[in-house]
């Protein structure tokens, strides 16, 4: 998988991307690095610089995952999941062999609501997905749908035009597939729960659900955010992923690319 590495501290954030997105959606935290930190962010299979899979296989990707993390080299690190890169980093959790000091679930839908599910659905599915992502104007109009739902001048669909949308309906049937929240409860990493204030109601509701698998998971509101956290309180987050955890741990550094 493609990935980029910002900063060299030894307090590492290994950050997954949501739907429709890449590393890039990483930078603006990125801008906000301490020196005690390091930010790896991936393109996931199908997304930006990363081949698509053979096949969307649940127990294949997550497998994949687990060994790119391991393979970074760190002796820990902190997942943040943004939106269903939360799923992503709760498939691989249980998989790794480097432990996990923290797992940021930002955004996260403990499942996925009626008005995703829909994409999912056979040809009339695809025909709903192309008519709302996958050409201009639908991009624009969802995007205007969407407006209480993000900060003005913020753009909830631009990065799909950038988008395999093979591998977006592929990422988003695999997601649909997963039995249900009740799915995690292996994980057994530290939990930590943020969302955006105007973030969607199937988000909040989830946080309910998210807590009965870890009900000590401390849960963030980022005042004023929709759901695109990472830009919209950039200098928020950075407060809660980039606050210092036992930095006195000496890690190797990864690669830029790999």
């Amino acid at each position: 998988m493609f990935s980029k590495v910002w900063g060299n501290g030894a307090q590492v954030i290994v950050g997954l991307h949501g739907w429709g997105g890449s590393h890039e959606t990483f930078a603006p935290l990125a801008e906000r690095l301490p020196e005690h930190c390091a930010l790896v962010a991936c393109d996931l299979p199908g997304f930006g610089r990363t081949p698509a899979p053979a096949r969307f296989d649940r127990d294949e990707i997550s497998a994949g995952l687990a060994r790119w993390i391991d393979g970074l080299g760190f002796e820990r690190v902190c997942l943040l999941g943004n939106c269903s890169g939360a799923l992503a980093a709760l498939l691989a959790a249980p998989r790794l062999k480097t432990p996990v000091s923290r797992l940021i679930l930002l955004d996260a839908f403990a499942f996925v609501p009626w008005y995703f599910r829909v994409f999912s659905n056979g040809v009339f599915g695809h025909y709903a997905y192309s008519m709302a992502f996958a050409n201009p104007l639908g991009r624009w109009l969802t995007n205007r749908g969407l407006a209480a739902r993000r900060r003005p001048g913020t753009d909830m669909t631009g990065s799909f035009a950038r988008a395999d949308h093979v591998s977006t309906l592929g990422w988003l049937r695999l997601l649909a597939a997963i039995p249900g929240h009740e799915f995690f409860r292996p994980v057994r990493a530290p939990v930590e729960l943020v969302y955006g204030e105007r973030t969607f109601g199937a988000v909040k509701r989830s946080v309910a659900l998210w807590r009965e698998l870890w009900p000590e998971a401390p849960v963030t509101v980022l005042r004023g955010a929709g759901h695109l956290g990472i830009a919209e309180a950039p200098q928020e987050l950075a407060r809660i992923v980039f606050k210092p955890r036992d930095a006195r741990v000496a890690l190797p550094h990864a690669a830029a690319t790999s």
